[in-house]
């Protein structure tokens, strides 16, 4: 099967070795991805903020690979204070309300930076194309 890498140009990619997401066939891994903190409208103390800008910005991503959040099969939210909670499921309740899918919430000790409240991960599964039925 074919591997497609996408890479968004981040200068991470290079120093550590990795892509934002990887899609084989019909999997799509996305790495763990954290908000761009901005000051303005993300805040380093917003963890709903936080979760929307990440869940954006995954958007597109998948819209990349030719599939949606509609796709996502598992979620992995890391945070470094489980307190976020509400304000996080908020944010996430908000693309996937109607998907569902499986998810975990996890309160680490620290992510890559001390403004990053949530980190997430993402796995998507691609619809297969229909089959086409002769005769009907």
């Amino acid at each position: 099967m074919k591997r497609e890498n996408i890479l968004t140009g981040s200068p991470w990619e290079d120093k550590m070795g990795y892509c934002r997401a990887v899609r084989i066939g019909n999997i799509i891994e996305v790495s763990g991805t954290v908000a761009i903190v901005d000051g303005e409208i993300v805040k380093a103390n917003d963890a709903h903020a936080q979760t929307l800008n990440i869940l954006k910005r995954v958007e597109k991503v998948l819209e990349d690979l030719n599939v949606g959040m509609k796709d996502v099969i598992r979620t992995r939210i890391f945070t470094t204070d489980i307190n976020t909670f509400e304000a996080v499921a908020t944010a996430h309740a908000k693309f996937f309300k109607e998907v569902k899918p499986t998810t975990g919430f996890y309160e680490i000790s620290k992510l890559v930076a001390p403004e990053y409240l949530v980190e997430i991960e993402f796995t998507a599964i691609a619809a297969e194309k229909p089959l086409i039925q002769e005769g009907l």
